[in-house]
């Protein structure tokens, strides 16, 4: 489907866990992409919907775009908003984001992974599980650190693990809908809560453990970021903390990093501030690409896997064969029946 010079598509693939999920892209419909970027959402988001303004935004930029919905997330299969292991996740992306790195058309170009909340840590684990793939990140309030009034008492965290081994699914954690938090303008904010496909509900345990865990892990690791990175967060953010893109930029060794911290915008900076500020986000992200791509596009990009950090998670040993793709049949009925959460 073309859309406003924009061809847009869908597939369904299989991971290696027999999990069926749902990908999508965004080209230029008359250009040669200068570069690719994948997208990783937010926790209870999806990207065929939620993220499609960005996907069109970047497309028509002259970027082949290329997002997965998370198991459990959007039109994918599993237990809706369920992440049983945050390392599984982090290897479907990665897995999937290879494939389409290896294509024979694609030799060669930049490629950039581009996180919003959660998907900034998606993003960030998946550039240090394959660190020589990637040109560089963009990471939208991205979940990277724990503020320090948002941490919860060890003993919060010692009960969390033990229900978590028996009611792994159970939706016991404190935590509602945070809509009114994460999206400033109302119109924009109640036509994002009608989307069907995402997630409203508390979230269950396994998942919140996993999350901790994943910010924890991140957190402490913060110095050994290098990859090139643009870090963007509303200095009126209530969901997560501007302080927290703040130490990822104060600590990571990056040569190259830009901090851009917008005056009175929330959560949401991509999604439901006013159009005017919306514009602005997407004319920083857009132009801080061009530039790292236009500086990558003359060194090549290695096409071969590096090692996999055995450090990285203690989970992270995920069997990376690219996924299956099969072609989409629409059969996502009983995945939209069922509404869902939005966080980070």
């Amino acid at each position: 489907m073309e859309v406003t010079g924009v061809q847009y598509q869908e597939a369904n693939i299989v991971n290696n866990r027999g999990v069926k999920q749902f990908v999508c892209s965004w080209l230029p419909a008359s250009q040669e992409p200068r570069a690719l970027v994948f997208m990783c959402h937010g926790y209870g988001m999806e990207c065929s919907v939620f993220m499609r303004d960005n996907g069109e935004r970047l497309a028509r930029a002259g970027f082949a775009v290329y997002g997965i919905d998370y198991e459990g997330h959007g039109k994918s299969s599993g237990k809706k908003c369920y992440i049983p292991s945050f390392a599984n996740l982090v290897g479907d992306c990665t897995s999937y984001f290879m494939g389409i790195q290896d294509r024979e058309e694609y030799k060669g170009k930049p490629s950039f992974l581009y996180g919003e909340s959660m998907g900034g840590a998606v993003a960030l684990l998946v550039s240090r599980k394959e660190p020589l793939r990637w040109n560089g990140m963009v990471l939208v309030a991205p979940m990277c650190k724990i503020a320090p009034k948002m941490r919860p008492h060890p003993i919060v965290i010692t009960t969390l693990s033990k229900l978590a081994s028996v009611i792994p699914t159970w939706k016991i954690v404190p935590g509602g809908d945070v809509y009114d938090l994460a999206f400033k303008v109302k119109e924009k904010r109640e036509k994002i809560r009608a989307n069907k496909l995402l997630y409203h509900g508390k979230p269950r345990v396994r998942t919140a453990l996993e999350m901790y865990r994943a910010s924890c892990d991140l957190e402490a690791r913060l110095d050994e970021v290098t990859l090139p990175f643009l870090v963007l967060h509303g200095a009126a953010d209530m969901v997560t903390e501007p302080s927290v893109s703040e130490a990822l930029y104060k600590q990571a060794t990056s040569q190259d990093k830009e901090f851009k911290l917008y005056e009175g915008l929330w959560h949401g900076l991509t999604a439901a501030e006013s159009d005017e500020d919306v514009d602005m986000v997407f004319t920083d992200i857009i132009n801080w690409l061009n530039e790292r791509s236009s500086r990558s596009s003359s060194a090549n990009v290695s096409s071969s896997s590096s090692p996999i950090r055995q450090s990285d998670l203690s989970a992270l040993e995920t069997d990376t064969k690219y996924p299956k793709e099969v072609d989409l049949k629409g059969d996502h009925d009983e995945l939209i029946q069922t509404p869902a959460a939005v966080v980070v």
